[in-house]
């Protein structure tokens, strides 16, 4: 599976988990070179805190196109080690493309 935003893939992995339709990436398939920090946090009931990150890409940014769980075990407590979720916000679909 790609994340694809803006032409440019920024995670790939065969490993994805799907957790109410969203698509959970291991942390290493995200490309931090794409990525910045933010301050965003938001709670889940059974997921615990998220902590999220802006997508760059060639000069755009996607505010909190991507979150995580951190100290827990995957999306929705899949025991596969830490995963990240990518999801663009308003108008700033990120692209799921299956590998080929």
């Amino acid at each position: 599976m790609k994340a694809v935003w803006k032409g440019t893939v920024v995670a790939e992995s065969d490993d994805t988990v799907v957790v109410e339709g969203n698509h959970y990436f291991p942390a290493a398939a995200l490309k931090p070179e794409f990525t910045l920090p933010s301050n965003t946090k938001t709670m889940c009931s059974w997921k615990g805190q998220a902590s999220y990150l802006t997508l760059f890409v060639n000069g755009d940014a996607n505010p909190d196109a991507v979150w995580f769980y951190p100290g827990t075990q995957g999306g929705g407590g899949a025991d596969q080690g830490p995963r990240r979720i990518l999801e663009g916000g308003a108008g700033r679909r990120i692209e799921a493309h299956r590998r080929r």
